[in-house]
């Protein structure tokens, strides 16, 4: 996947079709005019723009997912992780916690995390 950053209008745009997929494009055209005020070019326009992110497909008049919603947010996820504290999630974690104290519940959460994952 290439470009997996979103702008916030096109994440608004993107949490329309994640969260009525599958959904006819026409169903899109009128979600978007009713949610952002956008007219059909533009609907059009911007899915074709994530559809050749490799985001969503628009086959035969259905548009749906390539990518689950949890999957795109994990990947860019990573990829933050990876250009800004050189895939060190150690390192993401300590600057993190320099401004933001974890609760004793978001410990416990992370430790559970931890655990499930030193399992396999």
């Amino acid at each position: 996947m290439g470009d997996t950053r979103l702008g916030p209008v096109e994440s608004r745009f993107a949490d329309l079709i994640w969260a009525n997929e599958p959904l006819a494009s026409s169903q899109l055209v009128q979600l978007a005019q009713q949610e952002l005020q956008w007219k059909k070019s533009t609907t059009y326009t911007v899915l074709k723009r994530l559809c050749s992110r490799g985001l969503f497909q628009n086959q035969s008049g259905t548009v749906s997912s390539l990518l689950s919603r949890e999957e795109f947010y994990a990947r860019q996820s990573e990829q933050f992780v990876e250009e800004t504290f050189d895939g060190s999630l150690p390192a993401f974690l300590a600057a993190f916690t320099t401004r933001k104290k974890l609760s004793d519940e978001e410990v416990r959460q992370l430790q559970q995390l931890i655990e499930e994952n030193r399992k396999g």
